[in-house]
């Protein structure tokens, strides 16, 4: 028994913040320099009302409308989030609610980042092997401006938030699905991107509020995302390439064979630089980033969903996906579409 990604789709919330909105806070920015950099040009923000519990919600109704979806058969829920709506209890749990699941149906949160999609899609895959899952719903989904200082333009400029939900199901050994998937992690780095405050570690406080500026310009406080752009760039630059062809070096393929690479959409920096170290041709690589921005969990399954709709993947299209980012860790799947 294999598992496949069965139908995807999102939400965005209807907020959009542009450059050109941001320049008149902030006309001493280099936006040109910005877009060079990061590849974006507007994002969608939610509202304060808006979580990604509610986006996630959201994707789901709309994976009804589009599919005409049922949830009837599904036994499993995979919530990946790093903005839950309350630190206790999970996400999963109050979607599993909100869609009036039956009780016998596991629900169950991953808290990762960039790279949580292909986890969690090695969570569901493992769920259905093993029998214990048939039919998993997995939602992925941050609003990352919760946690970025208005005034620190090296996370405001890049990340938007969003949702996406997939269905995964099992399918036969000789159908399209998961081929392979391939995970790592390097904790010893988590600081080149993190919160310091808010947990049970440095609860939040007077002191915690306060801000700093780095040597860059960069304004923050504790409770903000605090991301050392260069350090996580580096890193990834230096690990990223050989897990892809690790992954396609174990399953006899090269470069060639693959039809779509879509990769979390970090940056353009960052993709264009993994593109030349792998030489993948433009025509191969998926890049949406100029409308949504850096959608951390949501990013892949966006991104994917997005060229269907363009109908630049076709079934039965051999493709990689990989993620990277926040622990540090990076996953890398090799699926038929």
């Amino acid at each position: 028994m294999k598992a496949r990604i069965d139908q995807i789709a999102y939400a965005l919330p209807q907020q959009i913040v542009t450059n050109l909105d941001l320049q008149k806070t902030f006309p001493e920015w280099d936006f040109p320099r910005l877009e060079k950099r990061t590849g974006v040009y507007q994002r969608h923000i939610a509202s304060i009302n808006e979580t990604a519990l509610e986006l996630a919600v959201s994707a789901c109704e709309q994976l009804q409308k589009e599919n005409n979806v049922e949830f009837a058969d599904v036994d499993g829920i995979i919530f990946c989030t790093e903005t839950p709506d309350y630190p206790i209890p999970s996400n999963a749990c109050l979607l599993h609610g909100q869609l009036g699941f039956p009780s016998d149906v596991l629900a169950l949160d991953v808290n990762m980042g960039c790279s949580g999609y292909i986890y969690c899609l090695e969570v569901a895959r493992s769920l259905i092997v093993s029998g214990t899952a048939t039919k998993i719903l997995l939602a992925t989904g941050d609003t990352y401006s919760r946690l970025i200082n208005a005034e620190d333009r090296a996370t405001r400029v890049l990340f938007g938030d969003g949702a996406a939900v997939s269905i995964i199901n099992a399918s036969p050994e000789d159908a399209t699905g998961v081929i392979d998937v391939k995970l790592g992690s390097e904790g010893k780095h988590y600081d080149r991107f993190v919160v310091p405050a808010g947990g049970a570690r440095l609860p939040i406080s007077q002191d915690t509020m306060k801000k700093s500026v780095d040597k860059s310009g960069n304004v923050r406080t504790p409770c903000d995302i605090v991301m050392d752009g260069f350090g996580v760039l580096s890193f990834f630059n230096a690990t990223i390439p050989g897990e892809v062809r690790s992954v396609l070096s174990r399953n006899h393929l090269t470069i060639d064979d693959i039809d779509m690479f879509v990769f979390h959409q970090a940056s353009r920096v960052a993709l264009d630089s993994i593109m030349r170290a792998l030489e993948i041709p433009d025509d191969k690589m998926v890049n949406n980033m100029r409308n949504v921005g850096n959608l951390v969990s949501a990013s892949i399954p966006v991104a994917l969903k997005m060229s269907m709709e363009l109908d630049q993947v076709k079934p039965g299209a051999l493709a990689v996906l990989c993620g990277f980012g926040v622990g540090l860790s990076w996953g890398t799947a090799l699926i038929r579409i």
